[in-house]
């Protein structure tokens, strides 16, 4: 661990990339996908608002719940959108550049997020909360591609890490400054919503100082000068001479092939199994069970005697949690191997949700059992965030060349967001049939999850594109059987 983190402190301008890519890319998703809760109440009286200003009538409380339901989940079609839009874009555009036209949809959503409540408006939400959502999606492509191809391959996974780092940190920073001392009051929740706006630019002031991915401009653009230049320039005076001899054998390999579609990424059977990872990791990632640990974990609360007025700081324990243990698979990744935290990680989760079925089921029964419940909700939130969250995020980068780089990722984000969304719809009706035994379907995607990764998924540690591409070969081709010499010989001697 402490070999790779000196190696990455002698990177400066790989450190700078990791925070100021992070700041305008993934922490904009997870910074959306908990602001809302604060300000709920808030949102829904403007609705009604509207309404009665607008058209005289007052809305039941169940229209406005369902009005608000609706700006929740608009975020994912808007996502979807940004995932779709995103390969052609970072294809086209290249990722640095993709990241700074990107800032211009966030710093729109956050203006009308600022004037809506001024302007009696909740449509103003819903249409920042759709622009929220598409540099979302394209961030989430952008952001781990350019870090990814911007980081030396023995710190590549360390570096890949921080993607899921910055999603938590964005989740925690949306608890963080809604509470009522801060942004959550009726007077300041327009500027906690339009946040997302001051970080778009912050990137939008420093990224392009940073130079564009070394990867993009060799074997997209094939300006080799212009490769070595970014690379002189992200990692100083280090040696990069084998990796970017590695590059130029990829370039070699890519002669006459440009971006490949998402189409190609399903036809080419050399990449059937990269697909299948992609596939299975990226819907077991939000089939895991997290979003239903978060539901529950306010009702476990309460159970366990906290006040109601304290939740909201309970809940940013449960951020706080999540912000350390991505940062701890951050500290360990590289020493211990990817594939054994995805196959670890899944494993313990699925233990915790076992045990997280039991404590909930007697919790009415025995008085000690809501604080077994409490204690297992912040072990699942550290054990998905030191695994499968760390190393599922960059995981379409490392596997694939490339010209399906950009085709995965768009694959992996859109997944992302269908599950989201589809959860997001279908988990009340769960909850309301089966209670606590829900944890049970989300053991099932664990376990499939885990056991996939340990018998067909290859270790990425320190290796090429090309070099995993031949270890997935190597695990899923048949090899046929030698032949019995001493058969041969009694046939022979019997002739």
């Amino acid at each position: 661990m402490t070999q790779y983190l000196k190696l990455l402190l002698d990177l400066p301008v790989v450190i700078a990339t990791i925070f100021i890519a992070g700041i305008g890319g993934t922490f904009q998703y997870g910074f959306s996908v908990s602001v809302l809760t604060s300000p709920s109440v808030f949102i829904m009286d403007l609705v009604n608002e509207t309404c009665v200003q607008r058209y005289g009538v007052s809305l039941e409380s169940w229209q406005v719940s369902l009005i608000f339901s609706f700006i929740v989940s608009i975020f994912c079609i808007g996502g979807l959108v940004g995932s779709l839009a995103a390969s052609p874009l970072v294809s086209k555009y290249g990722r640095k550049r993709c990241l700074l036209l990107n800032n211009f949809v966030a710093i729109l959503g956050a203006l009308l997020m600022l004037l809506s409540q001024k302007a009696l408006s909740f449509e103003m939400i819903m249409a920042a909360r759709i622009l929220y959502g598409i540099n979302s999606g394209v961030s989430l492509c952008a952001h781990t591609i350019y870090l990814i191809e911007c980081a030396p391959k023995r710190l590549r996974g360390m570096v890949g890490v921080t993607v899921a780092t910055f999603i938590s940190f964005g989740k925690f920073c949306g608890q963080l400054l809604g509470i009522s001392e801060l942004l959550g009051t009726a007077e300041r929740w327009p500027w906690l919503l339009g946040f997302n706006g001051f970080t778009a630019l912050l990137q939008l002031a420093t990224l392009p100082f940073l130079p564009e991915s070394p990867s993009f401009l060799l074997l997209n653009r094939g300006d080799r000068q212009a490769c070595e230049n970014a690379l002189r320039k992200l990692w100083g005076n280090n040696d990069y001479t084998r990796e970017m001899d590695e590059m130029m054998k990829e370039n070699v390999s890519m002669q006459n092939v440009s971006s490949r579609s998402l189409m190609d990424l399903f036809r080419d059977k050399s990449m059937r199994w990269q697909l299948i990872t992609i596939i299975i990791t990226f819907i077991g990632l939000q089939l895991c069970g997290i979003n239903a640990v978060y539901f529950y974990s306010f009702d476990v609360f309460r159970a366990a005697g906290i006040q109601e007025q304290q939740l909201r700081y309970a809940a940013l324990g449960t951020g706080l949690c999540e912000v350390t243990a991505s940062f701890a698979c951050f500290l360990i990744i590289e020493s211990i191997g990817k594939k054994v935290l995805l196959f670890r990680g899944y494993m313990i989760v699925s233990v915790m949700l076992v045990l997280i079925t039991i404590t909930l089921s007697l919790q009415d029964y025995v008085f000690w059992m809501p604080y077994c419940s409490m204690v297992l909700i912040f072990l699942f939130i550290v054990s998905f965030s030191s695994g499968p969250a760390g190393v599922i995020a960059p995981l379409p980068g490392e596997i694939l060349t490339q010209s399906y780089k950009s085709a995965g990722y768009t694959l992996a984000c859109t997944l992302n967001w269908t599950s989201l969304f589809l959860l997001g719809m279908v988990f009340p009706f769960i909850v309301r049939y089966l209670g606590a035994f829900c944890f049970l379907i989300f053991l099932f995607f664990c376990m499939i999850c885990g056991l996939y990764t340990r018998f067909n998924v290859p270790e990425t540690k320190n290796k090429t594109a090309l070099e995993i591409a031949a270890e997935f070969e190597k695990m899923h081709t048949k090899k046929s059987p030698e032949p019995d010499l001493s058969v041969i010989k009694i046939c022979e001697s019997k002739l």
